[in-house]
């Protein structure tokens, strides 16, 4: 035979089952060797990456999101790009039977590939489900950098084999039995669909799909979520709130499943499936058999083979990027600075700490001290003065990062917005809330539309909430009968007419600007250096071990130093002296720097005395 039996981008399924054959074939349990398999990996997530990033696959291959939606195929190899919104947990399915004598794979798929005899040979393996969604305040310019979509160009042989209905017989090519047949998937004959069903995934699985279309609405809206299910991938592989991109076969079953007449289909289906278990399994499992039949739209889902955690550099356009070089880092720090000043009204100080506070993020936990977070107070605005240079403020973080919400704190807010993510128990999915981010969201908080007014209980406890968060770096998660806190990694940055007393920053600065300036609009190699310079700060690895040469030593300097600031001024107190060292750290990251130096601690002494004489 010449060429491939299968299309890795067309017929992805035919790949899989090709390799599964061959491992079969190849294993040294001849008596059982799937068993011998175990569910795991045989080879054909190798074969994927070969084409992918070897043979230059990935450019072909479309990518799944609301516009796609309407001309992908299913069963066919696709990208998404979102964020983990939830994870339900594991799900049991079918994941191989004995067809006569030879082993067949359901692996990556809904349903089975052929109709299975019945008292045949099965094994139930298990994956991971995740609800996918897109990143909440993910910014317009990153769909501008996003990999071109693509339409792929199926073959016409692969055309019409999809078009066609044949009948395989015992004596059919088994090269051809690898290629997708869709008589097996779409045929309409309520025999056919029965089959199908009682080779879905049984557990956890179906009811969540049918909670899943709640998105009907959010999708309509402009949202779009995918249900992701993981094989072969540890569990501290993917994490609650990241933010990934997932490779796989799309999946969406047009025709939903009925019930039958007697209204007894999950009792058949739990009697039928208990048939394949081992008696010890039984009731361990009847729990999960619990099949919601919903009479309405199916739910978009993605069978994964490779995922990849995505960073800010990954949504930077890659074209004409500079070389992280400390005169070139120089360069663009200024040129940044001079952007930021005048968007607040020339007032170079505010420039500055806002400058720091864009390049900060969480590097870690000690005790409950979330290290390198750096929330900044800016003081002195009206409502008058935040629709200017809020405003104006706004937009620049909007264009300069991946991730970012606005939020107008009012005693209305407060009361009515769902902040707190909450697990519905009876549907089994997590309830998103605002603060439900992914990490390096940046979250600005204009107090000036707070006015008089009376707090219920629910606006008492957003207001926890979200000092907690800027406190903390944790969001309190509900599960109704316990709460759980998440690490978060968000930057915060308040406007208040005074010092806020809701939310207590890091860094108080009042804000003195100059004058208005009415901003050009920065052009778009402006702004993707702007973008490749903090993303690039960010991502330095950096020393605690300064590079100051002191006779008595490198620590001993800084040990002097913070002595001299506690006897200058008695009410220093730990955080303030942390402080000091997360904005040493910050500012040697601005200059491109990856530990600190005597220069530096001296500017950020300078920048701390014109601050206070603000105060």
């Amino acid at each position: 035979m010449v060429g491939l039996p299968y299309d890795c981008l067309a017929n992805p399924l035919g790949a899989v089952r090709l390799t599964f054959e061959k491992a079969v074939a190849a294993s040294h349990d001849a008596a059982d060797p799937v068993m011998a398999l175990g569910g795991r990996d045989w080879g054909v997530v190798d074969l994927f990456r070969k084409f992918l990033f070897e043979e230059d696959g990935l450019s072909q291959v479309p990518i799944l999101d609301q516009c796609s939606l309407r001309w992908i195929k299913p069963n066919t190899l696709v990208r998404y790009r979102g964020m983990v919104q939830d994870m339900p947990g594991n799900e049991l399915y079918i994941g191989a039977f004995k067809d006569g004598s030879t082993w067949r794979t359901n692996k990556f798929t809904d349903v089975a590939s052929r109709p299975m005899p019945p008292s045949c040979q099965s094994c139930f393996w298990e994956r991971r489900l995740l609800l996918c969604s897109p990143v909440p305040g993910q910014n317009s310019w990153i769909l501008e950098t996003s990999p071109p979509q693509v339409v792929p160009k199926f073959n016409d042989n692969f055309a019409l084999q999809q078009g066609e209905k044949r009948r395989r017989d015992a004596n059919s090519d088994p090269m051809e039995e690898n290629v997708f047949d869709e008589e097996m998937v779409s045929s309409g004959s309520k025999k056919q669909r029965e089959d199908e069903y009682l080779f879905q995934s049984h557990s956890v699985g179906p009811a969540l799909e049918c909670s899943m279309l709640e998105y009907k609405s959010h999708l309509e809206g402009g949202s779009f979520s995918c249900l992701v299910k993981i094989y072969d991938l540890p569990e501290s592989h993917l994490k609650l709130n990241d933010v990934f991109e997932f490779i796989g076969i799309y999946t969406f079953d047009s025709e939903p499943v009925q019930k039958n007449d007697s209204g007894d289909a999950i009792f058949d289906l739990m009697e039928d499936v208990s048939m394949h278990l081992p008696p010890s399994k039984v009731s361990l499992y009847a729990s999960l058999l619990v099949v919601l039949v919903c009479n309405t739209d199916q739910v978009p889902r993605l069978h994964c083979l490779i995922s990849r955690k995505l960073h800010v550099q990954d949504f930077l356009s890659s074209s004409n990027l500079p070389q992280p070089l400390p005169h070139v880092i120089s360069g663009i720090r200024e040129s940044l600075l001079g952007h930021l000043s005048a968007i607040l009204g020339n007032d170079t100080v505010a420039a500055q700490y806002l400058l720091l506070h864009l390049l900060s993020k969480v590097h870690g936990k000690v005790d409950v001290i979330a290290v390198g977070r750096f929330s900044l107070n800016l003081t002195g605005f009206t409502r008058e003065s935040s629709s200017l240079f809020g405003n104006q403020l706004n937009i620049a973080i909007t264009n300069l990062l991946p991730f970012s919400e606005a939020v107008p704190l009012s005693v209305e807010f407060l009361n009515k917005a769902i902040l707190q993510p909450k697990k519905n128990n009876q549907t089994g999915r997590l309830v998103a809330g605002i603060l439900q981010l992914a990490q390096g969201t940046h979250l600005l908080i204009d107090e000036t539309h707070l006015q008089a007014g009376v707090l219920n209980s629910h606006g008492v406890e957003n207001v926890r909430l979200l000092k907690h968060l800027m406190e903390w770096q944790t969001v309190e998660y509900d599960f109704e009968f316990y709460k759980l806190e998440m690490p978060a990694d968000i930057q915060l940055l308040i406007l208040s007419e005074g010092k806020s007393n809701i939310l207590p920053a890091d860094l108080v600065l009042p804000f003195c600007p100059n004058c208005f300036n009415k901003i050009e609009k920065a052009s778009t190699e402006e702004l993707q250096v702007w973008r490749w310079y903090l993303a690039t700060a960010r991502s330095l690895s950096y020393s605690n071990e300064p590079q100051v040469q002191q006779p008595s030593g490198i620590l001993q300097f800084l040990q002097d130093e913070v002595v001299a600031a506690m006897r200058e001024d008695r009410s220093l107190g730990y955080q303030d002296l942390s402080r000091l060292l997360t904005m040493a750290q910050l500012l040697s990251l601005s200059f491109g720097e990856t530990s600190l130096s005597s220069e530096r601690w001296q500017m950020v002494k300078e920048l701390e005395m014109l601050r206070k004489q603000r105060l």
